[in-house]
């Protein structure tokens, strides 16, 4: 139960911080579609 626990909490926090961690990499889904490098004709 305890592991179970642990598990879920890990989840929420790594949810949670991903974004951020993502926007200091460069890797955000926002950045790739405003892009002007981005052509879709």
């Amino acid at each position: 139960m305890k592991v179970m626990i642990a598990g879920f909490i890990a989840a929420l926090v790594i949810a949670a911080l991903a974004p951020v961690v993502l926007n200091q990499f460069g890797w955000s889904s926002a950045e790739q579609y405003s892009s002007e490098s981005v052509r879709l004709d």
